[in-house]
């Protein structure tokens, strides 16, 4: 207990004398998050990236000798971009003052718009600093105090040996005169890392190990599926990693007491990547990690998870309806429209039976209808009416007066007629039904449990109100095979065979999402109502097997919304994705979708939403 007390009093004490940050002014990523997103994307930066944490970097730099008791400085987290996220540090607090952290956000966001092809890491950077201050010069006077503040907390020059004392004083040069050429000489020790710039080398690979690397042979659906509620650690704070071969297991450390030599012996892996220790925490393992290395074994992966190729046989899989219909695909490298790139598969479930409404969903039924009795179509009496099948009578007192007094008016309209009112309304609900649908949301139920109860409750609701409405689910395996759902049509009647259809509905394979909106928006643009809604039901990030994954796949989802709303729709996404405010916005506008934060509240909020939406 002694050394205990002894062993935290001394950690607390070394580490407050060589802690060189604020933690009383820090601010996190996730509270700017957002704001660095709009502010990225206002500046003209590309609109899909995804704004992470950036990774632990390695400092080499000179550090004081407390710093080396405590173990501390020998680490960062650099600023930087690649094709697909911006990565900004987890937290700052290298300034006393909170509104320089936060300004400090915002500067590193402000000059990751400006790309730049120059080898050196100094250049780079004075490079995105002048065009910064030259096209947006309102960011001067920010600029100007943070670097007034970093270069306080800078080493003094006199302080260091002469060759690391000239790099010292060439970064401060670099600093505040931006378009001068600067040359930095070799020293034992590199120089102390710069805040206000990017990252000098960024890694080439990174590794979240909350999600496992892209691998050609799987997919991340397919790992989502053998994930239990309890395994459901997310891991925020990004790694680097590298891949290698997967160890033989050969090598090892053979450990047994000499008495029990004629016993027994236990081979025991010293490799802490390959350790098969049923009661180890690989989450928390990998929170102590700095650098992770994967290998693919092709012996264990292949009993874990289940390939693509692991198709079901045709006599089990859903009936194909017809050849399939090509729709187009947007490149956004390209910047153009892929003509006939993939091929919709219109499919229909295979083993339905006509079934009643379940009962655990009919006393929500009931309710829910009553909710939706108000939409109904009502009859009414309309006044002034040119035709009708009746007078209306003071529209014709108005004209026995006005006629009396000499003013005759053979056009007064003097009819009413009973009519009956009704919304000029059709929605197309659009499901996603890929193979991330089976995990687990509760002991009890799947996220693709969920979503039929909800297309169970939606159609409950609509066949109160008259309206016409079509259900249709999606998945793809590929761009030759996105798999179209038909549930419901508009022109069939909701009964016990529809109901069967719902209740048939299964987890399929990836979320080509982008093919699925554009041939759904294709059946909503025949109807001739008014108004036309497309709603998506999704849990979340569209992904394929080929290139689909990433940004490429934001930006085509994203361009198939803009073609549905060209034609008159109203597209709207809900989700339940708990990441879906990092991308829904820019593909469906900040008004256009809905995060259900508990999945299993789902069936009920649906009908509210389509309601308030159609009011």
């Amino acid at each position: 207990m002694l050394e205990e007390i002894v062993g935290s009093t001394w950690h607390r004490f070394i580490t407050r004398r060589a802690e060189k940050q604020y933690p009383e002014a820090t601010v996190y990523l996730e509270e700017v998050r957002h704001t660095a997103g709009i502010f990225f994307r206002a500046l003209g930066g590309e609109g899909g990236l995804c704004v992470e944490s950036a990774t632990d970097s390695e400092v080499h730099a000179r550090r004081s000798l407390i710093q080396r008791i405590a173990g501390m400085g020998d680490k960062t987290q650099y600023a930087w971009r690649d094709e697909e996220t911006l990565r900004l540090p987890e937290s700052i607090a290298i300034f006393p003052e909170r509104q320089h952290n936060l300004d400090l956000y915002l500067w590193l966001t402000a000059i990751s718009v400006i790309t730049v092809n120059k080898d050196n890491w100094i250049e780079r950077n004075q490079f995105r600093t002048l065009e910064t201050l030259k096209i947006w010069p309102g960011l001067q006077s920010r600029y100007d105090d943070l670097l007034e503040a970093h270069l306080v907390q800078r080493p003094d020059p006199g302080s260091l040996s002469d060759r690391e004392a000239r790099q010292e004083q060439a970064i401060r040069l670099a600093l505040l005169n931006p378009s001068d050429n600067i040359t930095l000489e070799y020293a034992k020790r590199p120089p102390q890392p710069v805040v206000l710039w990017l990252h000098p080398s960024p890694p080439p690979i990174e590794f979240n190990p909350g999600k496992p690397p892209a691998d050609p042979d799987f997919s991340d659906d397919e790992e989502k599926k053998d994930r239990s509620e309890s395994d459901k650690k997310d891991q925020k704070k990004r790694k680097q990693g590298n891949r290698t071969d997967m160890p033989e297991g050969n090598d090892g450390l053979m450990s047994f007491r000499l008495e029990s030599l004629w016993s027994w012996a236990e081979f025991t892996k010293v490799d802490r990547t390959s350790t098969e220790d049923d009661d180890d925490d690989a989450m928390q393992t990998a929170e102590d990690m700095d650098n992770i290395t994967v290998a693919q074994d092709s012996e264990t992966i292949v009993s874990k998870i289940k390939l693509d190729l692991d198709l079901p046989a045709c006599q089990f899989d859903d009936i194909v309806l017809g050849e399939g219909v090509p729709v187009d695909e947007w490149d956004y490298k390209k910047r153009a429209l892929q003509k006939d790139h993939c091929r919709i598969i219109p499919m229909i479930s295979r083993d339905t039976e006509a079934t009643d409404l379940p009962k655990r969903l009919q006393a929500q039924a009931r309710r829910i209808r009553r909710q939706f009795e108000i939409l109904r179509p009502q009859r009414h009496w309309v006044s002034r009416q040119n035709d009708g099948t009746e007078l209306d009578l003071e529209s014709y007192i108005n004209f026995l007066a006005d006629r009396k007094h000499g003013h005759v008016n053979s056009d007064i309209p003097i009819y009413r007629d009973l009519r009956n009112e009704t919304r000029d309304l059709s929605c197309l609900l659009l499901a996603d039904l890929s193979l991330s649908t089976d995990a687990h949301i509760s002991n009890t139920s799947r996220v693709i449990d969920v979503i039929r109860d909800s297309l169970f409750l939606f159609s409950e609701a609509l066949s109160v109100t008259g309206e016409r409405f079509a259900l249709h689910g999606f998945s793809s395996r590929n761009r030759n095979h996105v798999r179209f759902s038909n549930i419901k049509e508009f022109d069939d009647h909701y009964n016990n065979d529809i109901r069967g259809y719902i209740n048939a509905i299964r987890p399929g394979y990836y979320t080509r999402m982008g093919a699925a909106i554009r041939y759904a928006s294709q059946l909503l643009e025949k109807e001739a109502t008014s108004q036309k809604l497309l709603l998506i039901l999704t849990d979340g990030k569209p992904n394929d097997l080929d290139k689909y994954e990433g940004h490429y796949g934001i930006e085509d989802t994203r361009q198939a919304i803009l073609e549905a709303e060209k034609k008159g729709l109203q597209p709207f996404c809900v989700t339940i994705d708990e990441k879906a405010e990092d991308y829904l916005p820019y593909l469906f506008g900040a008004n256009a979708y809905v995060l259900v934060k508990k999945a299993e509240e789902l069936p009920t909020k649906l009908p509210i939403l389509y309601m308030r939406l159609t009011r």
